[in-house]
């Protein structure tokens, strides 16, 4: 050992992450096959058109999987043009791998039972691809904790409308915290205009609520046959094509029935 330099001694500490550093890259570019370059380099670490360099720490797992979920709110949609986005964007996935469900994004998404199933399947090193950030779910809560949980598994999420920007990174983070405050930001001018309407509405004397099933006229007819015993309840309310329950609320308050009521 007397007779190493100093250079030489220092060698072995050096290569041996340089070796991990060429597996790591070895593993990741065999995802060549199915991502796009650009989000290819992106894991690599080198940087992109924009000359912004993304970091990448070496895991040592298998080779990647990429994946990619697909969902619409109702049946009479198709989850076929978010398939066909991800696939235009460069992803060539086994269909095997692509999770298609058709659910109200308004559930949490480790409700969802095909969302439950791909999170079964995904295991460290894994890639999953949605075309928008809203496929994950309606709320930003439930996005954070999905993409903090799939962090936590390892798993890489990239959302095509966000440039494809990783978000269990710290850039993609930060994203969705800018769109979730601007979302937020939204609702409460909507909230704000939402009142200002209804106040201006009972200003100029407009009724709010649903339009009433009977008309005044009607209204003190149906008064006026019930006081007299002239007819009961279920035979006015065939008559005028009504529910018993609106007839029931004019005997008990009439002007009830003038504010709105059910048909």
């Amino acid at each position: 050992m007397q007779g190493l330099t100093r250079q030489d001694r220092a060698e072995p500490s050096r290569a041996e992450p340089r070796r991990d550093h060429v597996t790591e890259n070895v593993r990741l570019r065999a995802l060549s096959d199915t991502m796009p370059e650009k989000y290819l380099d992106r894991l690599l670490g080198t940087p992109d058109d924009s000359g912004i360099h993304f970091e990448h720490t070496p895991s040592g797992g298998p080779l990647s999987r990429v994946f990619a979920y697909c969902r619409v709110s109702t049946a009479d949609q198709t989850t076929d043009n978010q398939a066909q986005e991800i696939q235009a964007a460069g992803f060539a996935i086994d269909p095997k791998r692509v999770i298609r469900e058709t659910v109200s994004g308004s559930q949490a998404a480790q409700q969802r039972p095909g969302f439950a199933k791909l999170l079964d399947c995904l295991e460290a090193g894994d890639v999953l691809v949605v075309t928008k950030l809203d496929r994950l779910g309606r709320s930003a809560l439930d996005v954070r904790q999905t993409v903090d949980r799939l962090a936590g598994m390892g798993v890489r999420v990239h959302c095509l409308a966000l440039g494809g920007v990783d978000l269990t990174s710290p850039a993609g983070k930060m994203t969705m915290q800018v769109l979730a405050a601007v979302a937020e930001f939204e609702l409460d001018l909507i909230r704000e205009r939402t009142a200002a309407g209804l106040v201006r509405a009972k200003a100029e004397g407009k009724k709010l609520g649903r339009p009433s099933a009977l008309t005044d006229e009607q209204v003190r007819d149906v008064r006026d046959r019930l006081a007299s015993g002239a007819s009961n309840v279920s035979a006015l309310a065939r008559e005028l094509g009504v529910g018993r329950a609106t007839i029931q609320r004019v005997m008990a308050d009439p002007s009830a029935e003038q504010q709105g009521a059910r048909a």
